[in-house]
């Protein structure tokens, strides 16, 4: 199977926030906000793996900014690593101001989903070839997170996350 660049999936969702999305605040409810990257997610992952996907996980959620309504939100969401049949998707969130075209970046995420087949069981994936720093320092930083979790759970012995050993020396 030929690895694949994460701008081959990469999404951008683009919409408004409305005022039936927003909290006491007129600010973007989270929950609403996490759909939206859920949904760029999924897709990115799909667009990689070719096949149905599952989130399995996500891994962290950065609210570093209020969205009010009224903005232009986009989300954008690529793999950053893909494993066996796992992906790990990394989606930043940019505000556009109208009257500037100028663009903030308000959020950020880490997502990971697992492809399948039509029975639900894991299916290969194609893995990532970086092209950008920025993308190889994900990509890099992927593993880490990988093993981190890995011996969180008790699925990996610390003396074999070398990885997060190399963080160390």
């Amino acid at each position: 199977m030929k690895a694949k660049t994460p701008s081959e999936s990469l999404t951008i969702l683009t919409d408004l926030v409305l005022p039936g999305e927003t909290n006491p605040l007129d600010s973007l409810f989270g929950g609403e906000l996490l759909a939206r990257m859920d949904r760029a997610c999924s897709i990115a992952a799909r667009r990689h793996s070719r096949e149905i996907v599952v989130t399995a996980s996500v891994n962290h959620v950065a609210f570093n900014k209020a969205v009010p309504v009224g903005s232009i939100i986009s989300v954008e969401a690529k793999v950053s690593r893909a494993f066996h049949s796992s992906m790990e998707i990394f989606v930043d969130v940019w505000r556009e101001c109208i009257e500037t075209g100028n663009r903030e970046k308000v959020n950020e995420g880490i997502y990971t989903f697992v492809a399948v087949d039509a029975d639900g069981k894991p299916t290969k994936v194609p893995l990532i070839a970086p092209e950008t720093p920025l993308e190889q320092e994900r990509y890099d930083a992927a593993l880490r997170r990988k093993q981190l979790s890995l011996v969180l759970s008790k699925r990996m012995l610390p003396k074999d996350a070398t990885a997060l050993k190399k963080l160390f020396e």
